[in-house]
């Protein structure tokens, strides 16, 4: 049996990893854009022992333009920075003054409870954004995919704080018998978490098969390999129990309906969480929602379509008169029959969407 190297012998090939690595190069980029953007960074300490990290604007001068202050909630994919870093510029130059953190167990941020639910990563968004120096009293919420979630609880729990919410591709009104259904590329959880936590690389190319309209054809192995080791490694077993508390046992009966104005943006062709989630969450929350069908995009709108999320964000929280009831995203008939000849389950069209 050949002899194994000594653990220290490990040390220096982490080193090389990590010198040329282009997961931390990107890494380093993003979070760059952020220091750039004039966002600065805060670990913020919460009563049981949790750690929020996140980004906020500079306190506002005396005599400064009041901006509209939102909070960016990460999807389950990666850390904020990595998804959030485009936006920053559009929506500064709006007049938006962003706060950007990392939910639990996600980046830098995390906690020895033993909750994995939303709304415990709601209490503690919360309780951070409360603890700032100069933290705003009011905020909008954007929530992507696992960030909705995140962002649904947060605007139940504390609606005095929420003033209105974007939920991007966010699947609140799924169900656990959804599984079983058949309504997702999933048969049960444990299916879920190895694909949203991929640790082999066949794994990651079928999330990001999944995910994208349109995947990259040319994904190289030693990239992927990369990027699992930087970004797919920490904190598996936390994220994978947040997976199961996110599912298990859920049922649509037992989802509060919010009172702020909602905007609802889904992709046409999301496989994650199919278009069917965001018509039942339009039924769900009724006259105080609109929802956009984003043409030509997956599960992944922004990475695929960066400028029209931008853009439907920022004109959604600046100017709150705008509508979205047109013909440019399509009529909710043409919406039904491609549901009704699809593999999905049928829409009810004896039910009111809008």
């Amino acid at each position: 049996m050949p002899a194994q190297p000594p653990p220290s012998a490990a040390v220096p090939r982490r080193r090389w990893q990590n010198r040329f690595s282009p997961t931390l190069v990107r890494d380093r980029c993003y979070t760059r854009c952020f220091h750039s953007a004039g966002l600065r960074r805060a670990a913020v300490p919460l009563q049981d022992g949790a750690v929020v990290h996140l980004w906020h604007p500079p306190a506002a001068t005396t005599g400064a333009i009041p901006l509209h202050p939102v909070l960016l909630l990460h999807g389950f994919g990666a850390s904020a920075t990595w998804q959030w870093a485009p936006f920053l510029p559009p929506l500064l130059a709006a007049g938006l003054a962003p706060y950007v953190p990392d939910l639990i167990f996600f980046g830098a941020s995390s906690s020895p409870a033993a909750d994995r639910s939303p709304a415990y990563q709601a209490a503690c968004i919360a309780a951070a954004m409360s603890a700032l120096p100069s933290g705003p009293q009011r905020y909008a919420v954007v929530g992507v995919s696992y960030g909705g979630f995140v962002a649904y609880h947060l605007a139940h729990a504390f609606p005095a704080a929420v003033e209105r919410l974007v939920l991007v591709a966010a699947g609140v009104c799924l169900e656990d018998a959804d599984l079983a259904a058949g309504l997702f590329a999933v048969e049960d959880i444990a299916e879920a978490a190895s694909l949203l936590l991929p640790q082999r690389p066949e794994d990651l190319r079928r999330l990001v098969g999944l995910t994208f309209c349109r995947p990259p054809r040319f994904m190289p192995s030693c990239f992927i390999r990369d990027y699992i080791r930087v970004m797919c490694t920490d904190n598996v077993k936390e994220k994978t129990e947040l997976l199961y508390a996110l599912i298990n046992g859920r049922k649509l009966s037992d989802l509060p309906k919010i009172s702020q104005p909602t905007l609802i943006i889904w992709g046409e062709h999301d496989r994650v969480f199919p278009l069917e989630l965001g018509l039942r969450l339009k039924r769900h929350l009724g006259d105080t929602s609109e929802l956009v069908i984003v043409k030509n995009a997956g599960h992944a709108i922004n990475r695929e379509k960066p400028s029209e999320l931008c853009r439907l964000i920022r004109n959604y929280i600046v100017d709150p008169s705008v509508k979205y009831r047109d013909d440019r995203k399509g009529s909710w008939k043409s919406v039904i029959k491609r549901f009704a000849g699809s593999s999905l389950r049928k829409v009810d069209s004896s039910r009111p969407l809008l």
